[in-house]
């Protein structure tokens, strides 16, 4: 897969996903985007196609898919909304079989614990008061990991996150595949891996934690 190709960006108007998109641009790669309002759409590139729709609507994405080669999956949970992640994992994969795209990089949460995970037991327990205190949210989670986890056909990898503060690359990332290192990172620092790690097999179908 040579540069330059195209790239689907979900969730691109997020805390993470804003970056992902210009650190796209800067390696030479073209980019597609998902909006439901493009109007308030608070930074403007003429680099970046923007496709208007919603996540939940498999036209919408099929739609924005078209001529892509790397889907990339940053979306977040709109507050007092039922947990969607797994559905629209789903909808995505389904798209992508359809069109015969074969690579997704996507994001969930630290907290999402897997069986061949070694975690601390301050992780641990915090893993479980997110299990607590959002139920459903992490419920919808597990299914979303299930549904990857049985599927090889496309070559998937789940970046899972800790605490994600506004700040510019540090270029200080830890990797760990098995628990999470540290407690914070950055957007940037987040953006920055997600596109270093689209042509890199390390972590085809594994859910590496990075943090710093």
């Amino acid at each position: 897969m040579d540069s330059p190709y195209k790239i689907a960006i979900i969730g691109g108007t997020g805390k993470v996903g804003r970056h992902i998109a210009t650190h796209a641009i800067q390696k030479g790669y073209h980019v597609r985007m998902l909006v439901r309002n493009p109007e308030k759409l608070q930074y403007k590139n003429d680099a970046i196609e923007i496709v208007k729709g919603q996540v939940q609507d498999i036209e919408n994405i099929r739609e924005l898919l078209k001529d892509c080669q790397v889907v990339i999956n940053t979306f977040g949970q709109p507050t007092k909304e039922e947990p969607m992640y797994s559905k629209v994992t789903n909808n995505i994969f389904m798209v992508m079989k359809d069109l015969n795209i074969s690579r997704y990089l996507g994001v969930s949460g630290g907290s999402l614990t897997i069986k061949e995970d070694k975690k601390s037991i301050t992780n641990r327990f915090g893993a479980k008061m997110f299990e607590v205190f959002f139920p459903k949210m992490m419920k919808d989670k597990k299914s979303e990991w299930e549904f990857l986890s049985n599927n090889e056909q496309i070559k998937w990898t789940l970046i899972r996150l800790p605490f994600v503060k506004d700040s510019l690359t540090s270029n200080q990332i830890k990797e760990n595949l098995t628990d999470m290192p540290g407690t914070k990172i950055t957007n940037q620092d987040i953006a920055a891996f997600i596109i270093d790690h689209i042509n890199n097999t390390q972590y085809v179908h594994k859910a590496p934690f990075i943090s710093h």
